[in-house]
């Protein structure tokens, strides 16, 4: 087992790192930007190293830095935790270039997830239900003009090493191919300085359920169930579930089939998830893998009873896992809370916060960096906390995230927390009728 962890990230997940670090026996160090020096994960780990100014570019995704760093300090592995340098294949190498364990899959593994077009072609070669669409990237609007006829509209225009919801368009009709394609194609190069587009069929009513897996470096691979990330706003997921309300127990057996099947394709080691976009008749279609530890990680952790993080470390310390499948006893709700504004457009909410109290009691769980006199910084993702219930039913879990909700009181900056109230109220939600176009109807009181 390792003697010394550097954990190559910030906020909630670098402290949640450290937690497990802890429990485990192993050291830790923390790094961090100038403007993250009062940060709790450099207060709670056993080293600190400051690693350059607030800009992402000159700390959290410098790796010189980094590996200077961990070679000042002697640490054995680095964790990367997700965002920022985790599904970097290039950083993966050079940390193994230096004898360092990277907690996480190889950098041939990263790569072959990490490019859209070639994931979708090894899930094919898996039997992996894939979204219909063309072969390829598109070379020219005449291409994608010829490629929409022969899938049927509508269909989405995709950039190949997107995410968030960058280089994406959706297109109905013929004149609309055009103007779609040159935007996407765009932002797409303005985005990730990689302009190629690829098309698919535009899957309708979709919900996004994602299968959590694990795998060893000994082939074997495991499903530890779903969590339904539907909730969205511009593709960036703010409510996450486990169980999904739309699953039923076949479709949970074979979205686990396939996603084990997706894993095993590239002989994956590490935690990881497969995503899916499924339809209203439950034809589910892979939609991308993520070769990290996702944000949601805790709604699967509730209802299995199961450190994931923990998990992640004793893989790549070389242990095996068990290989049986894992499948939800309890129900469980994530809720992302974001210093942003509800009321006007989700509009960042940087600063200090002034008062603070988290809610606790039964079924309660909260992941935060946070705390009162805390400034929030303006340079990185705008996420302060993660607030989790968890309960017998889904109605229980949802009454129990609204107690919670009702209890977290934040001063100084805005949040989602008036946001996440309403939700828990509406009626819709509560039934579990959502797609991932739900919040484009749904009205802030």
């Amino acid at each position: 087992m390792f003697k010394k962890i550097l954990i190559a990230n910030r906020g909630e997940i670098a402290l949640r790192v450290i937690r497990t670090c802890r429990e485990m026996g192993i050291k830790t160090v923390a790094v961090y930007s100038t403007a993250d020096k009062d940060s709790l994960h450099v207060k709670f780990a056993d080293e600190a190293v400051c690693i350059g100014k607030p800009s992402s570019a000159d700390s959290y995704l410098n790796i010189p830095h980094i590996m200077a760093a961990a070679e000042i300090t002697n640490a054995d592995a680095i964790h990367p935790g997700y965002g920022f340098l985790a599904e970097n294949s290039k950083f993966a190498k050079i940390c193994a270039d230096h004898g360092i364990k990277f907690i996480g899959p190889t950098p041939e593994m990263i790569n072959s997830m990490g490019d859209k077009v070639t994931a979708k072609e090894t899930m094919i070669k898996a039997g992996v239900p894939v979204v219909p669409g063309v072969e390829g990237l598109l070379e020219s609007v005449d291409h994608a003009m010829r490629s929409a006829k022969e899938i049927g509209y509508p269909v989405i225009l995709k950039a190949t090493a997107g995410g968030g919801g960058k280089g994406m368009r959706v297109v109905f009709q013929e004149s609309e191919i055009e103007k779609a394609f040159e935007t996407a194609k765009a932002e797409a190069a303005a985005s990730f300085k990689n302009d190629g587009i690829y098309m698919e069929k535009f899957v309708e009513e979709p919900r996004h359920i994602e299968i959590q897996i694990a795998g060893d470096q000994y082939g074997n691979v495991c499903h530890l169930s779903e969590r339904d990330c539907s909730i969205q706003r511009r593709h960036q997921k703010l409510v996450e579930e486990s169980p999904s309300p739309f699953m039923t127990d076949e479709l949970r057996e074979r979205m686990g089939n396939a996603a084990i099947k997706a894993a095993k394709a590239i002989n994956y080691e590490s935690v990881g998830t497969i995503e899916f976009l499924v339809d209203k008749h439950r034809n589910f279609y892979f939609m991308e893998m993520n070769t990290r530890i996702q944000v949601e990680h805790c709604v699967t952790e509730e209802v299995i009873n199961y450190d994931l993080i923990k998990e992640q470390i004793k893989i790549a310390a070389g242990e095996k896992i068990t290989g049986k499948n894992y499948y939800p006893v309890m129900h469980a709700i994530e809720c992302r809370i974001n210093a942003e504004d509800p009321h006007n457009d989700f509009r960042p909410s940087p600063g200090k916060i002034t008062v603070l109290h988290t809610p606790g009691g039964h079924g309660v769980r909260v992941d935060s960096h946070v705390y009162a006199g805390y400034v929030i910084p303006p340079y990185y993702d705008s996420m302060i906390a993660k607030l989790i219930a968890v309960a017998q039913t889904r109605e229980e879990a949802i009454d129990t995230m609204h107690r919670a909700l009702s209890e977290y009181v934040i001063e100084g900056v805005k949040t989602t927390i008036p946001f996440h109230l309403q939700l828990m109220q509406n009626e819709d939600f509560r039934k579990g009728n959502f797609t991932t176009k739900f919040l484009e109807t749904f009205k802030m009181k």
